[in-house]
C-alpha cells in the first residue's frame, strides 16, 4: 500500500496526516516541488527483472518522461533476496549508503518502482514527510531536498533511476542524526500507526 505519513520534524509522536490515497498523496506533495504519480502496472515483467526487460516494457513512459524533464541517463537498479551468500552484506551496504539526511545539489531524485518498495523521507519546512513507493509509484525529489532513503534490513526492489547528470548519484550528507528518530522502513510496513488518527 502505497503511503504518505507526516510528522512534525521535532519527533513522530505527533502524526499531521496519513493518507494512502494517491491523489491526497499527489496533493500534499505539489507544494514542495515534489512529483508523485502513479504509471501503469506490467503484470507481466517479472518482479526481479534485468533492465532489458524493464526498459520494453516502461518505453513509452520512459520517453515522455524524458522529454518533459531532460534526463541524460536512466538504468535499472533491483536488489531482492536471494540465496547468494553475499547478499546479507550487499543489502546492509545499500541500505546505509542512504540512510543518514542528505541533499542532492546538481540534480533530482527521480525514482520509478517496478517492484517492491522503498521509503523517501523528505524533511521540508519543519515537517517529515515519509513517502511509502511501491510497484507503479514515481517520485520525483527536486535537488536541493532534504531527505533520506529506507530501503529495509531486507531489501526487495527493482527502480528506474533517471539522472540529469552523468554521473549519477551524488549524496550530499547533513551530518544530522534526525533518520534515527523516526520509524524506519520495518516499523512502517509493519503497519506502524495504523491506529493513529492524523490531527
Amino acid at each position: 500500500m502505497t503511503l504518505l505519513t507526516t510528522w512534525p520534524e521535532s519527533g513522530p509522536e505527533t502524526q499531521v496526516r496519513r493518507t494512502s490515497d494517491p491523489a491526497e498523496i499527489a496533493e500534499a506533495l505539489k507544494p514542495l516541488g515534489v512529483r508523485y504519480e502513479q504509471w501503469p502496472i506490467r503484470e507481466d515483467v517479472p518482479f526481479d527483472a534485468d533492465s532489458t526487460t524493464v526498459f520494453a516494457a516502461y518505453g513509452p513512459e520512459i520517453d515522455k518522461l524524458n522529454a518533459e524533464e531532460g534526463f541524460t541517463t536512466v538504468d535499472v537498479l533491483g536488489l531482492h533476496p536471494s540465496d547468494d551468500p553475499e547478499y546479507p552484506a550487499k543489502a546492509k551496504a545499500a541500505r546505509e549508503k542512504f540512510l543518514q539526511e542528505h541533499t542532492h545539489d546538481d540534480d533530482d531524485e527521480v525514482r520509478f518502482f517496478v517492484s517492491g518498495s522503498g521509503i523517501f523521507y523528505l524533511h521540508v519546512d519543519g515537517e517529515v514527510h515519509a513517502v511509502l513507493c511501491e510497484k507503479g509509484d514515481l517520485l520525483g525529489v527536486p535537488r536541493g531536498t532534504t531527505h533520506w532513503f529506507d530501503m529495509g534490513t531486507k531489501p526487495s526492489f527493482t527502480a528506474i533511476r533517471f539522472f540529469h547528470e552523468e554521473d549519477g548519484w551524488i549524496g550530499t550528507f547533513t551530518g544530522a542524526a534526525i533518520s534515527s528518530r523516526f520509524p524506519d522502513y520495518d516499523t512502517i510496513a509493519a503497519g506502524y500507526g495504523a491506529d493513529k488518527g492524523a490531527v
